[in-house]
């Protein structure tokens, strides 16, 4: 079944250049890209978008992280496009990721992992809805 998810290019990945490398990985992996743009988060923004972490000893750090510079979200389709995504990036610390993978290949640390992956069908819904109205979602007719 085709679905959709939500993907964000993080500031480190858009401060060491690598957003062509990173979308060109998921391209090869056969997703296709249903929108995209680049904005800067404020910190309110990155706060209602992370407000699940928000009891999290590290829910600062995300936020002041978040905030550095501009990100780009993505919505993402294919078929099983939430758990390949997950398998296409990685595991959230670079040192325990698979050969391969985005954070293998491109990350610093379990927080400068360079790309964010909504995590269940219900998440990436709400997630692809916190950035893109539908008006910008494309259909992509060839899936």
């Amino acid at each position: 079944m085709t679905e959709r998810t939500l993907a964000i290019l993080k500031p480190d990945c858009v401060q060491k250049g690598l957003q062509g490398k990173v979308i060109d990985h998921l391209l090869n992996a056969g997703f296709k890209i249903a929108a995209m743009k680049v904005v800067k988060l404020t910190r309110e923004t990155a706060g209602e978008f992370y407000a699940v972490h928000k009891e999290r000893p590290f829910y600062n750090d995300l936020l002041d992280f978040m905030t550095e510079c501009e990100v780009v979200p993505m919505v993402l389709e294919k078929e099983n496009a939430i758990p390949d995504l997950r398998e296409t990036i990685g595991a959230t610390d670079p040192a325990e990721a698979k050969e391969g993978t985005v954070r293998k290949l491109y990350a610093d640390s379990k927080q400068n992992n360079i790309i964010h992956a909504s995590d269940s069908p219900e998440n990436a819904v709400i997630e692809v809805a916190f950035f893109f109205s539908t008006r910008e979602l494309i259909e992509n007719k060839t899936l």
